[in-house]
């Protein structure tokens, strides 16, 4: 394709389109700012781009997914992007706030003249009629309610209709009640009881509460929806951490800034000093030290030279690099802890269902004591009987508040994997956090996991008769078309050696025992003791030896040339520097280890010694791994797996969580729950103190939703009346519900100061 017609094609996404704002009942009215529809007033709702691919959901409510914000049909709650933006959209909170403030000016002569009228009559101006502080009331509560109220009387309509109740189904009726009742008694006050009509024959209002009630329904939801937004902050972290633009250095060696959007696979960038890397790749000259933080959650610098790899955002601390675009986009690694931890705090605990299936029955329930209340007073309070029941039937639909039980668990979740990201811990799924508390068996792979799974020869024992780096050749060449841990270490041996590799033929693979394959003409065999026998090839002679490298931890791997044995390999792997750490803290949880590894179990002992672990399987092939999880499970334990290759993904896949290194093999990150980023056993440690202690909040939250509900019904039904001659104003019942689910998300977001 020629450059000019590449320009032609190329879309400048640079130029960024001005939004359209276009109301969801009213299709034709547009404009480019936000606002309200002059038709029906309700918010504007921003049209998504042909180009955007920006999905909305509801944090309560996961399969809710639409093309363009909104509110939940089912809750009535906002719609939240499905992955959170750097620049965060608050059309919503500037929405709700203009209401509120408004709402509060109107709201606050309301209440104080409605309140000095009640209770001191006597400082208002003589020449002031009630008649007249009614009239007053009446117009200044209208626009509060008919105006500030009217995206709750939308959606709890749209609730009616579609039979979602919810928290807007009770408060419309609520405040629609007290304001229709305030209309009939202010216009038509001869058709209540004389016993309800004062000696100029007028019917008490609650204008007041009309009023009062939605500006704090409406305060709440502002304060509601800042505290969301601040259950985000995980990923708008991650997100703001990407750089903007890149050094590009073009093929004639001159270099441009370009936007980090039209970085492209291949291409060469500079990074000079304090910069972050724009895209992953890989290093191509210079060297430097690099704050990988961001990523693994330790702040220890990391040595970079040429043919390191390097993870996008993490931050150059002071040598200037010149590295190849390897991932851009949503390919890079950034992207994808982005991508997984918006799909985490989307997914739903098992605890929900409790929550799910109280609130599914909540509402009606809620609307039936309203119902009962009012019945209750009309029939058996004292007078004036109307006024009293309609007083308590509107405290409790007001009061009652199921959006604190429905965001009891999923704000929780979003804020716990949110600070596990930041953690360097990746986690599927709130199925996954939630079963980790439970979690009282960890088993561990030996290699790349206990150890660092850079395994080096250290020991290369070679029978009389052949030629060492003859076998080393043949050996590292065989080793080079294989999958192997510990093929690399031989390869890389016999690159020490300035080795020139062969050409194998007939290679084959016998998974977990060994390989096999022609080199020059000759039939070489690699692996374990057994295999080489199932070969027909005597080891007796070396045991000792092999024995001996055995008990200082060394894996050993044996070899045959055409059916004779030749050689044998002593491979070390050094043990993470943090795995004893580890250990000892999983064990202080009260966490069983236990140790399965393809190793011999020699080895495999002599390096659960060094770490205090007791318990030791030995020479177990994939399946059998993925066997010993299952029969341990059989006895009850709860199960958790780490592991990092290829052979674990059965295992990890049978396990209650499956826990990937990140340093490990895609299949093991796919088959597992949770990824360690940084491949480190510590965070296992971590993730499971975060696990214990957001499901700790959640029941905290869940106890609060119930306890608050069971008790704030009765009470505004009036309960303690013939006791105490208590009677829940509608005002206080407001303030109350207002700041239940405020109270949940404020209990949640403490969960980002967890230390773990």
């Amino acid at each position: 394709m020629s450059q000019e017609i590449k320009e032609c094609c190329q879309v400048d996404y640079s130029k960024k389109q001005a939004d359209v704002y276009t109301c969801p009942m009213h299709p034709e009215v547009r404009q480019n700012t936000p606002g309200s529809c002059p038709k029906c007033g309700m918010a504007l709702e921003r049209e998504v781009k042909a180009l955007s691919s920006t999905k909305y959901t509801c944090p309560m409510h996961p399969e809710i997914i639409q093309d363009s914000p909104g509110s939940c049909p089912k809750c009535g709650m906002a719609l939240e992007p499905m992955i959170a933006e750097a620049e965060e959209d608050t059309d919503e909170l500037d929405y709700m706030s203009r209401r509120f403030w408004i709402s509060l000016a109107l709201s606050i002569p309301v209440f104080i003249v409605s309140m000095t009228s009640d209770l001191a009559p006597q400082l208002l101006p003589s020449a002031i009629s009630m008649l007249s502080i009614q009239w007053f009331l009446f117009v200044l509560a209208t626009p509060v309610v008919l105006w500030g109220g009217w995206p709750f009387f939308v959606r709890g309509y749209n609730s009616i209709r579609t039979w979602n109740l919810n928290m807007f189904t009770l408060i419309a009726i609520g405040v629609s009640a007290a304001y229709l009742y305030s209309l009939f008694a202010l216009f038509l006050p001869s058709l209540f009881p004389p016993l309800m009509q004062t000696e100029d024959g007028l019917v008490h209002v609650y204008f007041e509460a009309a009023a009062v009630i939605t500006t704090l329904v409406l305060l709440g939801q502002v304060l509601e929806l800042k505290a969301r937004s601040k259950t985000n902050s995980a990923i708008k972290t991650l997100l703001n951490l990407a750089p903007k633009q890149a050094h590009r250095i073009d093929a004639d060696g001159s270099e441009e800034d370009i936007s980090i959007e039209f970085v492209h696979v291949g291409d060469k960038l500079r990074i000079k000093p304090g910069e972050k890397i724009p895209v992953d790749g890989v290093v191509l000259e210079g060297s430097s030290n690099l704050d990988e933080s961001m990523i693994t959650g330790e702040p220890i610098l990391v040595s970079k030279t040429k043919g390191d790899q390097l993870i996008g955002a993490t931050l150059n601390e002071n040598g200037t690099l010149i590295m190849q675009a390897q991932k851009v986009g949503s390919d890079t690694m950034l992207a994808q802890i982005v991508e997984m931890v918006s799909k985490a705090q989307r997914s739903r605990a098992p605890i929900q269902q409790l929550a799910d299936k109280v609130s599914s029955y909540f509402v009606p329930a809620v609307v039936i004591a309203a119902i009962l209340a009012f019945f209750a007073w009309y029939i058996y309070g004292p007078e004036p009987r109307l006024a009293y029941a309609i007083v308590s039937a509107v405290a409790v639909l007001i009061i009652a508040c199921p959006c604190a039980l429905g965001l009891a668990t999923p704000i929780s979740i979003m804020v716990g994997t949110g600070r596990a990201a930041l953690s360097g811990v990746l986690i599927k799924d709130a199925k996954t956090l939630e079963t980790m508390e439970r979690v009282d068996t960890l088993i561990v792979d030996k290699t790349g996991t206990l150890t660092l799974g850079k395994p080096k020869v250290t020991s290369f024992l070679v029978e009389d008769g052949f030629d060492e780096m003859s076998i080393l050749k043949y050996a590292a060449s065989l080793e080079r078309v294989s999958e192997h841990p510990l093929a690399e270490a031989v390869v890389e041996y016999a690159k020490d050696n300035d080795l020139e590799l062969g050409e194998v033929l007939n290679f084959k693979s016998t998974t977990g025992k060994g390989i096999e394959g022609e080199i020059e003409g000759k039939k070489i065999a690699l692996g374990s003791e057994s295999f080489l026998e199932s070969l027909g090839v005597s080891t007796q002679n070396i045991t000792k030896e092999a024995e001996a490298l055995r008990q200082e931890g060394k894996g050993v791997i044996f070899m045959a040339v055409d059916a004779k044995f030749c050689a044998i390999l002593g491979i070390e792997d050094p043990i993470k520097a943090t795995s004893a750490e580890a250990i000892k803290e999983l064990i202080k949880e009260g966490i069983r280890v236990v140790v399965i590894s393809g190793d011999n179990e020699t080895t495999a002992r002599a390096v659960a010694k060094k770490l205090g672990i007791d318990e030791v399987h030995a020479g177990i092939m994939p399946d059998g791994k993925a066997k010993i999880v299952k029969e341990l499970q059989e006895k009850g334990a709860v199960v958790a797996m780490a592991g990092d290759g290829i052979n674990d993904a059965p295992a990890l896949a049978q396990a209650d969580v499956g826990i990937a290194m990140g340093s490990g093999t895609d299949v093991a990150i796919e088959s597992a729950g949770i990824t360690l980023i940084k491949g480190d056993l510590l965070s296992i440690v971590k993730v499971l103190k975060l696990s214990r202690a957001t499901m700790k909040n959640i029941r905290q939250n869940l106890f609060f939703a119930f306890v608050y509900n069971s008790a704030g019904v009765p009470i505004a039904a009036g309960v303690l009346y013939p006791y105490f001659g208590i009677l829940l104003s509608p005002v206080i019942a407001a303030a109350a519900m207002s700041f239940s689910s405020v109270s949940v998300i404020v209990n949640a977001l403490r969960l980002k100061n967890t230390k773990i």
